[in-house]
């Protein structure tokens, strides 16, 4: 499968990218079939030597199926080459994962205590054919 993604150089804390096309299954910084761009991610967002593209070529390989990573969709979506990509939302990634596990476990412990008693009501709703027996079973809950 082609993926367009980013291939990292430059020095210790100093990244600078090339957009190659690659196939997925190639190292991030190894093997790819074309150099499409660049992008230095130190340069202000309103610098132009940030991002270089090369339209056409992106917009060949989009065209033979090659899928962008999320990353560079998003450099695509921003020089108007594709559609902006969907934020994705993930709420749980700003809580800590220790707090995480926590709430999964209260998650799943909630629903068999309320399965429980939602499984009794029903059994209480069925016999009342009277009207009597109906106004004393709301009686019998509340004590």
């Amino acid at each position: 499968m082609l993926k367009l993604r980013l291939s990292r150089g430059g020095t210790k804390k100093r990244p600078v990218y090339k957009v190659v096309v690659a196939d997925s299954r190639f190292a991030r910084d190894g093997r790819f079939i074309e150099k499409v761009g660049f992008f230095n991610p130190l340069l202000p967002k309103d610098k132009k030597e940030r991002v270089g593209l090369e339209a056409e070529r992106i917009k060949y390989w989009l065209g033979q199926g090659a899928k962008p990573t999320t990353r560079v969709a998003r450099i695509l979506g921003e020089n108007e080459l594709m559609p902006m990509p969907v934020n994705g939302n993930n709420p749980n990634k700003a809580i800590p994962k220790k707090e995480r596990n926590k709430k999964e476990e209260d998650k799943t412990e909630a629903p068999k205590a309320d399965a429980a008693p939602a499984a009794e009501a029903p059994k209480e709703e069925a016999p009342k054919a009277d009207a009597a027996p109906a106004a004393e079973a709301p009686k019998e809950e509340k004590k």
